[in-house]
């Protein structure tokens, strides 16, 4: 019995990383196909939303709510894609004068702690940079960025035709086997998926809305250059977990030390921001959320490690939900189910 044992880790363990070797070699494969079924959770969520609005969503019929929501979905990447467009040249002709600010900022640094002299590029790049160029890491940002909305055509592309097969789903589900129980055990576990990762999907989608949003009017009022374009970033960055919050304060404080190279105003752009970003998650994200995911704070910060590791960026803003997907698996099968009680944040499945 515990050669038996030992032999199903073993096989166990070498089954896992020949996946995920296989999942790290076709990652420019499987990430559009996963993250065009992810949008499509979004769309079904969103339409679920909508039919739960008050009168009008009662009176609204169910094609008018999936197109209702297909056009925010696509509203909303047209808009991305637009401030990404509309501020290439802007932050590449700044380029040389974002540079000379920084420059400024470093040397009043350098003068505060007593340096003996100012430091200047050159001295920069050979004693710390080593031959860093800021214009060349923003055009070089821009066209990494630019590559990634090109992808987000085969996402649409993706969604588009999972769309139109949604509505065969339920005939393939019952086909795909001919014992009732079986069939009964897949749609359970397959309508759990669906609404757990619909709804968190859905939610997740408002919550960072509104926190880009509140950004946004901070940003403003401070005159932040590019506070729109920050700010959708700071709504993308919010479905990453833990990591996303604070790169969604540095961002937008490196771009004020570089732009205003007031310390006072820095200072107070980056208490408000993490003020905002503090209550949100802290507060209105729980309430909102509620326990929709169940999953272990543990569990979500390994998770973003390997699929990070595994995906990139990517992986970082898949992770939540395909650890989810993967305790409601596990959960079904008896000789999978501890693992999905160990992932789940309180062991009730």
């Amino acid at each position: 019995m515990p050669n038996a044992r030992l032999e199903a880790l073993v096989y166990g363990a070498a089954l896992a990383l020949i996946i995920g070797w296989v999942l790290y070699v076709g990652r420019g494969v499987f990430v559009p196909v996963v993250l065009g079924v992810l949008v499509v959770y979004v769309i079904v969520g969103l339409t679920r939303l909508l039919g739960k609005l008050p009168y009008l969503g009662r009176a609204m019929p169910a094609k008018l709510s999936y197109a209702l929501s297909i056009l925010l979905i696509c509203a909303g990447f047209a808009f991305g894609g637009y401030l990404l467009v509309a501020n290439i040249d802007t932050v590449l002709a700044r380029g040389p004068m974002y540079q000379e600010s920084l420059l400024a900022s470093i040397q009043t640094v350098a003068v505060f702690l007593g340096f003996e002299t100012e430091p200047t590029w050159i001295s920069l790049r050979q004693d710390l940079l080593a031959q860093i160029n800021v214009q060349r890491v923003i055009g070089s940002t821009v066209v990494s960025v630019t590559s990634i909305l090109a992808s987000f055509v085969v996402v649409f592309l993706y969604t588009s035709f999972l769309l139109l097969e949604l509505r065969y789903f339920p005939a393939k589900l019952a086909g795909l086997s001919s014992d009732p129980q079986r069939v009964a055990r897949i749609r359970k576990v397959t309508s759990d998926i669906n609404a757990r990762i619909g709804s968190y999907l859905a939610l997740k989608t408002f919550v960072s809305v509104l926190l880009g949003a509140i950004s946004w009017v901070i940003m403003t009022l401070y005159g932040l250059e590019f506070a729109t374009f920050w700010a959708v970033l700071i709504a993308l960055l919010n479905f990453v977990p833990y990591i996303g919050s604070f790169l969604g304060v540095v961002f937008p404080v490196a771009m004020a030390i570089v732009q205003f190279g007031d310390i006072n105003t820095v200072v107070m752009l980056l208490i408000y921001l993490s003020l905002v970003q503090f209550v949100i998650g802290n507060f209105l994200d729980p309430y909102v959320m509620g326990n929709s995911l169940n999953l272990s704070p543990f569990a979500i910060l390994v998770s973003l490690t390997v699929w990070s590791g595994l995906w990139g960026i990517a992986g970082a803003f898949l992770a939540v939900p395909i650890t989810s997907i993967l305790t409601i698996v596990l959960s079904g099968f008896p000789g999978t189910r501890p693992i999905a009680v160990l992932l789940s944040r309180d062991g009730r499945l």
